[in-house]
């Protein structure tokens, strides 16, 4: 993109401030006090060292022309491959630069993981935002309360709960470009001690061709679309004022199309399905609480293509831990996590199990300082035992300057495919470990008008996990990943904005050079983003959100070579108007409106201009 058009964009971005205010943007300078549960220990933001951003419920609540990727891939340091290609293409996390297999999600403080995949990875597809209250994201190496994989941040879904007293209906219903249609019902509400909530979404399109269409080629590609059904339900059993219990059951089926690669095209699909099933249970007391989750998971994908296939993979995964105040200043958390994993589709259905004991001291308000001081120890079944730790101080200068840092450890086990696959599996695996530091600084004037959060970070690599041809998966050297990310906030009257800026460069091995390289595959340098909105009057909302993503490298595997993408900028826009006392909403969200033509993943194919739009409801 040249200066030109930078700053033609940029000025239509700035230009929309004066018109439209984005819900995050207003949401994210009210969460000083919110408390973050995704840190074992309920801990207030102000409290922690830690970087947090939380998308909450309002902010959902306006994200109903998107997808969960969509709204994933709008937060400072994360780059969510193939959210801004065809809606049913596979997504794939990056955090800070960290490859997509390093990155934890977790549904209401569990563990999401899928056994069958050969990085693990919980695929973001398999979650509706209208099934979403809001989330919690934290950046950098969260293993010593989470354990594997969390070594580039985690993602925390908090799903919907109980309603007020009562009963209560709520829904969306909208359609839009590529004949796409989307519907959800659900029903919650709360009577003595008893709550719950109960929802299904059905979700298709047509789509548009996975694969580009090389050029000079006449042929018509055929489109790749999908249907997709999913259903969540969460209970509430208060047995009594300190004990209760939460259960719940969610079923989702995805039917895929899919092509056979870059500039292919091909008459694939496959057929996604992930059943989970569970518990959370409480025992609270004056000064502490016991906490135990439990999990079933089980994901398949039935593969039909030139070369089928068809994985499956359950785990069972317990969490227990203990909550204890020791003073007014001082909070101690102790727990024990164990998780089995099996990997049913293969003729030998391996299993393995890792056992973890974790504890954690939090010592907040102590004048101007807090901090956080913890440990893990992980066995498990092949490689035996390794250790994580994590110190996060933080300290407020004054009211309005905060300084925080974090120096952790991380790990990422190896997956069953790694270690009893079919294709070049190795035993002697060891766990990949990094080293992980950073450091920032929190601005916050006149009383949240305006905020500032600039965060840098570091992060080493050693024993990192590559496939090497023709001897199959070994334990490598070492990548190195560094950055920063700049995050502005500003609140005027009913107008107000937010920003962001991330930087991020590394080495990794790819397998085009066959050797580790000085670049990221499919991760941009620079992006940097703008949202803005207005409430314009009591029931009526307007926002615009633009994106830009730097040029970046990918690989050529028809030719083996290294080829750069061009950088591609992305302005959206989003309305909605209140009727019948705020019980029903009329929407309409707008994608890419410049049509941008772009290329987000070598070979594969990117909407022009799209949109949505449809009615919400809550009704009481």
């Amino acid at each position: 993109m040249n200066k030109k058009s930078i700053l033609i964009a940029a000025g239509l971005g700035f230009a929309q401030l004066t018109v439209s205010q984005l819900a995050n943007a207003q949401d994210s300078l009210r969460l000083k006090d919110v408390v973050i549960s995704a840190t074992k220990n309920d801990q207030k933001q102000s409290q922690t060292g830690k970087v947090v951003t939380i998308i909450s419920k309002e902010t959902l609540e306006r994200s109903n022309g998107k997808s969960l990727p969509d709204l994933i891939s709008e937060q400072a340091g994360i780059i969510v491959g193939g959210a801004y290609s065809n809606a049913g293409k596979d997504k794939s996390v990056f955090f800070r630069g960290a490859g997509s297999a390093y990155a934890v999600v977790l549904i209401d403080g569990i563990v999401q993981n899928d056994p069958s995949g050969n990085g693990g990875a919980f695929d973001l597809r398999l979650f509706s935002i209208d099934q979403i209250d809001h989330i919690e994201i934290l950046r950098g190496g969260q293993s010593t309360i989470y354990g594997s994989d969390a070594v580039g941040g985690v993602i925390n879904i908090i799903t919907k709960k109980g309603g007020p007293k009562g009963n209560t209906i709520y829904g969306v219903a909208s359609a839009g470009s590529y004949e796409t249609y989307k519907g959800t019902i659900g029903l919650n509400g709360n009577v003595e001690g008893f709550s719950y909530n109960i929802n299904y979404t059905h979700n298709k399109t047509d789509g548009i061709s996975e694969a580009a269409n090389p050029v000079g080629n006449t042929a018509v590609f055929d489109k790749d679309g999908f249907k997709t059904d999913g259903v969540n339900a969460n209970l509430g059993i208060k047995l009594d004022k300190h004990f209760s219990v939460n259960p719940f059951v969610r079923y989702f089926y995805g039917n895929y199309k899919f092509d056979g690669g870059p500039f292919t095209d091909a008459p694939n699909y496959s057929i996604l399905k992930n059943v989970a099933a569970g518990t959370n249970a409480k025992y609270e007391f004056n000064t502490g609480k016991v906490t135990l989750n439990y999990s079933y998971e089980s994901s398949s994908n039935d593969a039909h293509s030139t070369y089928p296939s068809f994985t499956q993979g359950q785990v069972h995964l317990i969490d227990l831990f203990y909550n204890q105040k020791l003073g007014s200043k001082l909070d101690l958390l102790l727990g024990v996590d164990n998780r089995s994993m099996k990997l049913s589709s293969a003729g030998n259905k391996p299993e393995t199990n890792i056992f973890a004991a974790y504890g954690s001291l939090f010592l907040h308000d102590l004048s101007v300082f807090n901090l956080e001081v913890g440990g893990r120890y992980n066995k498990h079944d092949q490689y035996g035992e390794n250790y994580t730790y994590a110190i996060t101080p933080g300290i407020n200068i004054i009211k309005e300057i905060k300084l925080f840092g974090t120096v952790s450890t991380a790990f990422k086990i190896p997956t069953l495919n790694m270690l009893f696959g079919q294709f070049g599996a190795n035993l002697g695996l060891k766990p990949e470990k990094s080293q992980n530091y950073e450091a920032g600084l929190n601005f916050n004037f006149a009383d949240e008008k305006f905020t500032l959060r600039v965060a840098g970070f570091k992060r080493d690599l050693k024993d990192a996990i590559i496939y090497a041809f023709p001897a199959g998966y070994v334990n490598q050297v070492s990548q190195k990943t560094k950055g920063f990310e700049v995050e502005p906030a500003v609140k005027l009257g009913i107008f107000s904005f937010n920003g962001y800026y991330a930087y991020v460069e590394g080495n990794e091995f790819n397998f085009v050079d066959n050797a580790v390289a000085d670049y990221l595959f499919r991760r941009p340098k620079h992006t940097f983003g703008l949202n803005a909105g207005v409430q314009a009057t009591s029931n009526l909302f307007v926002s615009t959100n633009f994106r830009y993503f730097g040029k970046r490298t990918d690989g050529d595997f028809t030719a083996y070579k290294v080829v750069d993408l061009a950088a591609y900028k992305l302005l959206n826009a989003y309305a909605e108007y209140a009727l019948a006392k705020k019980r029903v909403k009329i929407f309409f969200d707008a994608k890419n409106i410049l049509n941008e033509k772009y290329n987000e993943i070598l070979g594969y194919n990117s909407p022009g201009f799209n949109f949505n739009a449809g009615v919400s409801f809550n009704i009481h």
